[in-house]
């Protein structure tokens, strides 16, 4: 017999990685250092920035008026002074920016007509006057076009320009840094308006949905759980075995009705957690999943054991629609049979739901004493109907009178909810 063939072992080189791409020994790549620069520059608050630009504005100033000093009318000392009395206010140009550009305006004022119009001092006004429109109030930023009028007649004043085009254009430039800051701080306002307006509403509607839910789920078993407690009441004596049907049937739909709060509770801890709001998972982690249409023949035989006779008859093909329309349509049927258990006193209630031309239908019928003519729908018809209107849908309901579907009398709800 023949030795079996010897392997061979084939050696790989390792595949080099590609290293990352250094400035230079030991430097961070040239990527990330300016991620880290810029992280950096916004850390700052703006406070500092705005003592740096003040300062800048100084020292330039200062310069300029040194190199001036022998044309300078009441000394360098003064003019030093009201320099910085025109620099100094842009240190406060967000927190006090019509106090500071009042100053600096009245400053620049003072040093135009009696010491020697500084070439610098108009852009340091500049910055003020752009602050003043970004960051005062509506009624306060108005102010700026005034005081930039005077302090620009003054600057103009002692200068002899022949061509009156030349202080107007300047005059426009400044008017027109004012109101780029000016709009710009009223299109951030009417952004934050919008944005708080859009929360208002987010959480109204939040609000309505989960008080939505609450009175779909857990509503619907405490009325439940009464209606059989009320049947077990008067059944304790003459049929103990009825009786004890009932409280068992008390003891799951209590289970049912803790799993709904369960799953409620844990909707809200979400939205609290992440800070949002709207649908989301139901059935995510640590919440129960919602019920939808293959449950409703456990509903009806909860009902049916101390109220009336639930007939359900569901089309196969509303088996297969989404899970939102499934999990709306159980609502509506939840709500309906909550509203016969509590005012209709019916015997019979017919359930039918039917998904065809692109529309599911839901209809509950009931025998009972139906509703007054002109009723006014209350909380769970108001939000059926907000459940219907946000699936783009529409509902009716009222009583049936003679010869409905459930005999004389009853009371129906029809709704219909299109299918994507």
């Amino acid at each position: 017999m023949s030795p079996p063939p010897r392997t061979r072992a084939i050696r790989t080189a390792p595949v080099p990685q590609a290293a990352p791409v250094l400035d230079g020994p030991g430097s961070w790549p040239a990527g990330a250092r300016a991620v880290r620069s810029l992280r950096a520059v916004r850390a700052v608050p703006g406070g500092h920035w705005d003592l740096v630009l003040a300062g800048g504005f100084l020292l330039l100033m200062a310069v300029e008026r040194t190199g001036a000093a022998d044309r300078l009318h009441g000394g360098l000392l003064v003019a030093l002074a009201l320099s910085a009395a025109v620099a100094a206010p842009l240190a406060v140009r967000r927190t006090r920016p019509l106090a500071g550009y009042l100053v600096g305006a009245a400053a620049l004022s003072v040093e135009a007509l009696f010491v020697l119009p500084s070439p610098v001092s108009p852009y340091a006004d500049l910055v003020g006057l752009y602050s003043l429109g970004l960051y005062a109030p509506r009624r306060r930023a108005w102010f700026g076009p005034f005081a930039a009028l005077l302090g620009m007649a003054a600057y103009f004043a002692d200068l002899g320009h022949d061509y009156p085009v030349i202080p107007a254009g300047v005059l426009f430039l400044w008017l027109l840094g004012w109101a780029f800051g000016y709009g710009t701080a009223r299109r951030t306002e009417e952004r934050e308006a919008a944005r708080r307006r859009l929360r208002r509403e987010v959480v109204t509607e939040e609000r309505a949905r989960l008080a939505r839910e609450l009175h779909d789920s857990v509503g619907h078993t405490l009325n439940v759980v009464l209606v059989q407690a009320g049947a077990a009441r008067r059944l304790l004596d003459r049929d103990p075995e009825r009786t004890r049907e009932l409280l068992s049937g008390m003891e799951h739909t209590g289970r049912d009705a803790l799993d709904d709060l369960d799953r409620v509770l844990g909707l809200l801890r979400r939205d609290g957690e992440y800070g949002e709001f709207g649908e989301r998972g139901d059935d995510g982690e640590g919440a129960a999943p919602q019920p939808g249409l293959a449950d409703l023949e456990r509903l009806a035989g909860r009902l049916g054991r101390a109220g009336p006779k639930v007939r359900v008859r569901i089309d196969p093909a509303a088996r297969r629609v989404p899970r939102s329309l499934d999990v709306s349509a159980y609502r509506i049927v939840q709500e309906a049979l909550t509203n016969t258990v509590k005012h209709s006193g019916a015997r019979t209630v017919e359930v039918t739901v039917r998904c065809a031309g692109g529309r599911l239908a839901v209809e509950v019928c009931d025998d009972g004493r139906g509703a007054p003519a002109g009723y006014t729908p209350g909380r769970g018809l108001l939000g059926v109907a907000e459940r219907v209107s946000m699936l783009g849908g529409r509902v009716e309901h009222g009583p049936i009178g003679s010869g409905g579907p459930a005999g004389p009398g009853g009371f129906r709800l029809r709704a219909e909810l299109p299918v994507p």
